[in-house]
């Protein structure tokens, strides 16, 4: 009860999962929290965005890989635009991910392993400011520095979607000799054979 006698409002919160039964699970356990409300939940990046704008909730639970745009992207996205805090629910134990959560502006950082009564713990804490991190992956956080730069990830990313130089050059409106250097800067960083292996060493650290 607030001092005027009043019952508290309601942390409100929107979640987004592209699987529809962690999605409902999710929902369901913060849903018996008598002090969090689920007000919208999501099934893809875009849609995430829309409702996030719409409902301006104190809170934003997100995966990191969904259709559309990722849990990062629309973090990235709402960053600045809004003050609400958002926690990252995933299954990717990888500090990569992490410091570009924490980049893109990310309160919380959570994995899905953990015990259920964290995560409306989690919200609570980071509504009154606090960033959560999970513990796991708190200590080697920045252990090993990410080496790739936003543009070398951007065209690695791609090429790693199967796109040719020459295609990618047009998509980012760069020349195919520019896009050549910034993946052979990225190949020779990575101590990778080529350009697949490259994608492979940084999707596995979270990097790409």
């Amino acid at each position: 009860m607030s001092a005027a006698g009043q019952p508290r409002a309601r942390i409100r919160v929107v979640i987004a999962e592209d699987q529809v039964m962690v999605l409902d699970a999710l929902a369901a356990l913060l849903e018996m929290e008598g002090d969090i409300a689920v007000v919208a939940r999501a099934r893809d990046g875009k849609s995430a965005l829309e409702a996030v704008l719409a409902e301006k909730p104190d809170v934003f639970i997100t995966d990191i890989e969904m259709p559309g745009m990722s849990g990062l992207e629309v973090a990235a996205q709402l960053k600045g635009r809004l003050p609400v805090r958002v926690v990252i629910v995933t299954t990717f134990a990888r500090t990569g991910y992490l410091r570009r959560a924490l980049e893109a502006g990310a309160a919380g950082y959570l994995l899905k392993d953990r015990p259920a009564r964290e995560l409306a713990d989690a919200v609570r804490r980071v509504h009154q400011g606090l960033r959560v991190i999970d513990p796991e992956l708190a200590a080697e956080a920045w252990g090993e520095p990410d080496p790739l730069t936003g543009r070398e990830r951007e065209v690695l990313r791609l090429a790693a979607d199967g796109m040719t130089s020459g295609a990618i050059g047009e998509a980012l409106r760069l020349s195919e000799g520019t896009v050549r250097n910034y993946l052979s800067a990225a190949i020779s960083k990575l101590g990778a054979r080529n350009r697949v292996d490259a994608a492979r060493i940084a999707r596995g650290k979270g990097w790409l």
